[in-house]
């Protein structure tokens, strides 16, 4: 059974989507950019910032969910230049135990959702 995911710990959705859906025990998130759930700025000040507020944005749908990062299964992270793709993987590095990592694809895009640099989407399973 679908089980719409949200938070006021994450951006609002800008669009006809939500930011998760629960179905049974797995759960599809949508892609999060560097939104400031509290402000909704963004913050793209540093690839290292914008980075880490994307998977915080992500750390708050998966605790909504009763989940955390080992529960996930599979990322997609979508970059608009492979230059920043060590950044990146810096910090999404400290949400993972390199032991249990999920899955991942790494895609550079011609550009996203308020032209950010980096946007980043999970499956997890309870």
């Amino acid at each position: 059974m679908k089980k719409i995911i949200n938070t006021s710990n994450a951006p609002a959705p800008i669009g006809p989507y939500n930011q998760a859906v629960l179905n049974g025990d797995m759960l599809y998130t949508s892609g999060q950019i560097a939104i400031d759930p509290k402000t909704g700025n963004l913050i793209t000040d540093s690839i290292q910032a914008e980075t880490e507020l994307v998977m915080e944005n992500l750390k708050a749908i998966l605790t909504e969910a009763g989940m955390t990062f080992e529960h996930v299964l599979k990322s997609s992270i979508f970059i608009s230049d492979m230059n920043n793709f060590a950044q990146i993987n810096e910090v999404y590095a400290r949400y993972f135990d390199a032991e249990t990592a999920p899955a991942r694809e790494t895609v550079e895009v011609a550009n996203l959702p308020k032209f950010v640099n980096v946007e980043i989407s999970v499956i997890a399973s309870k």
